[in-house]
């Protein structure tokens, strides 16, 4: 794909002499566009809506497990025997000096719970319920060997990848289907005879795709933020670590993936004259959302279905980053992965860019892929 200068016409002085005006160059243009793009957006209140309801969800994700799961429990405890081995359990622990005191606590419900000892043994004082924590701390277990210690959590590894694939779809869909849109009002009010005598026609499609891209990934990092300062909040500093190599390599992926799509959702607002008809095209780019969403959320635990996934340019933005999350990828994949998935994406914009340019301006209906790449220019 050659791209040209575009120069402007020139203004003729009373002395005959010809001033050429400013040059617009492409890369000009699709600022231009794209700055408008961004522009209207931001003044859209449902989008600053969408983004704030998307932070506070995020926020409440990572801080409310652990408010209504409450602190360690509280235990009265007479002597330092058993205040060893509840210290190390991350109880918190209260010295007293007897019994009755300890008694007289529980019944105020200053603590949780007490133990005591006597001739007898060793006895846990509660109010109405037997504290689980304080038994298990007091008693004594068999050693442990952990031949995989570092696996993942089955609660967790069924939500990782499930807010990988969450985030990457619903931003997708979200603002795959606002780029359609816009092109078609575009070609419904005849803005776009007007813009496309102003700026080139892939211009238009750049600056489009430029626009999404800057607010999707501007929307993303807000998110990771927001999911970040709730994990220090409630000290999840084990789950960072497991999910900083994932979150690396998943913002690239997530931006060329993003790309790719924003293009094919431009293609399809292009494609049709009517806001009404642009449902009955985009049924299949929904599916290229939508059947690696489900492939990766429900066939994350089948290794070699999530390899192929992962070099599968619609679904390896989520699938690599899960893969790695799971430490089943090896240091080299990543890599690779995104090679390929930037192969594919340059491959759907200059395709994309051909469609765009043979379908734009036709306003008599729905316009087939076909006649698009005939009729280009």
């Amino acid at each position: 794909m050659t791209l040209t200068n575009q120069t402007r016409p020139v203004d003729t002085s009373t002395t005959g002499t010809e001033t050429p005006r400013a040059t617009t160059t492409f890369w000009q243009a699709v600022g231009l566009v794209a700055g408008r793009e961004i522009g209207t957006k931001l003044r859209d209140k449902a989008f600053l809506f969408s983004t704030v309801f998307f932070l506070l969800t995020t926020i409440a994700a990572t801080v409310l497990p652990a408010l209504l799961s409450g602190g360690p429990s509280s235990v009265a405890v007479v002597g330092s025997q058993a205040a060893e081995a509840l210290d190390r359990a991350g109880l918190e622990v209260r010295t007293v000096a007897d019994e009755q005191e300890a008694r007289e606590l529980v019944l105020a419900d200053e603590v949780d719970a007490a133990v005591v000892a006597d001739a007898t043994g060793v006895r846990v004082l509660a109010l109405d319920d037997a504290p689980g924590d304080v038994v298990r701390a007091l008693s004594s277990a068999p050693p442990v060997q952990l031949l995989d210690p570092d696996a993942a959590d089955p609660v967790v590894r069924t939500l990782i990848p499930l807010a990988f694939g969450m985030i990457f779809f619903f931003t997708s869909i979200t603002f795959g289907v606002q780029i359609a849109q816009s092109v078609t009002e575009e070609k419904q009010t005849r803005i776009v005879e007007i813009l496309v005598a102003t700026v080139p026609v892939r211009a238009l499609l750049a600056g489009k795709v430029v626009a999404a891209s800057t607010l999707a990934i501007a929307q993303i990092v807000l998110i990771a933020i927001a999911a970040v300062v709730g994990m220090a909040v409630t000290d999840s500093g084990t789950m960072m670590s497991q999910l900083a190599p994932a979150i690396g390599w998943f913002i690239p992926f997530f931006v060329v993936g993003f790309v790719l799509l924003a293009a094919i959702w431009a293609v399809t607002g292009a494609l049709v004259s009517r806001q009404e008809d642009i449902g009955s095209v985009s049924m299949p780019v929904q599916l290229l959302v939508l059947v690696p969403f489900f492939a990766v959320v429900f066939g994350n635990d089948n290794s070699t279905l999530m390899t192929v996934l992962s070099y599968v340019p619609f679904s390896a933005p989520t699938a690599m980053p899960v893969r790695l999350f799971l430490g089943e990828a090896a240091p080299w994949e990543p890599l690779l992965a995104l090679v390929v998935l930037l192969a594919g994406a340059v491959a759907v914009l200059l395709l994309a860019a051909r469609l765009y340019e043979g379908s734009l301006l036709r306003t008599n209906g729905r316009t087939t892929l076909a006649a698009a790449w005939r009729d280009r220019g």
